[in-house]
Order: structure tokens, then C-alpha cells, then sequence
């Protein structure tokens, strides 16, 4: 099922604008529609769509680990949570791109690479 945005929300884009994510770092169009869906049971991951330069990969979507325990957590938790899944990737041969921070958007994530070259986020 598509994910609804969070906290009463009509879109992501509202959600995002609304906890601090500079209106520039958002893509035209970026979070007008519902660009995620997620297992209606709760227990299967996260599927989003590929990232930039995906047509080159010839991939369409992205599994997204969600290891935060969801918004209900409090940051500093969900970061640790975060932190100790990606150090157990790294281990595995995975490397970080990029740490996403954001306090003011409630977010900690990871953009991350397997060994074959797929980027993931783990959040």
C-alpha cells in the first residue's frame, strides 16, 4: 500500500517543509504523491523508488532497511539503532556514502553501497 505521510500530513513534501527540510533541497514535485510502499502487516521492508543514476543500474526501486524502530522513537535512539546496523554492513563489505542527519526533520540515515556498487539508505 502507498505510505501515507506522517502526522496528519495531506503530502511528504507538506511533512518535509513542515519539520525544517530547506524548500531548495526538494525536488520539483519531490513528496506530491506517495513514493514509498510499505507492507501493510508491518513486517516486510520499505520499497522506494531508485535514486539518481539508477537508469544506468537498469533498477526501478530500492529496498530501504528500516532499523530505526519508526518515528515513535526518540532521535537519539533511532540514530544509535542506525549507527549499529551500519557498522555490521560496513563489516560485511558495504561502504557509507553519505551520514543524513537532519534534527530538525527528526531524520538519521545512512546512504549506503554494497560490494556490487547498489546504493541503499538505512534509516
Amino acid at each position: 500500500m502507498p505510505e501515507p505521510a506522517p502526522g496528519g500530513h495531506d503530502t511528504w513534501r507538506a511533512y518535509w517543509e513542515a519539520t525544517g527540510v530547506p524548500v531548495e533541497e526538494l525536488p520539483t514535485g519531490a513528496g506530491d504523491i506517495p513514493e514509498s510502499i510499505v507492507d501493510q502487516a508491518g513486517r516486510g521492508p520499505r520499497v522506494v523508488p531508485a535514486g539518481p543514476g539508477a537508469e544506468d543500474r537498469r533498477e526501478t526501486v530500492a529496498l530501504r532497511p528500516e532499523v530505526d524502530g519508526g518515528r515513535d522513537v526518540p532521535l537519539d535512539v533511532r540514530a544509535g539503532r542506525v549507527r549499529a546496523a551500519v557498522d555490521r554492513l560496513v563489516e560485511a563489505g558495504a561502504i557509507v556514502l553519505k551520514i543524513k542527519g537532519e534534527p530538525n526533520a527528526e531524520l538519521y540515515a545512512a546512504a549506503m553501497q554494497d560490494p556490487e556498487g547498489n546504493e541503499f539508505d538505512v534509516v
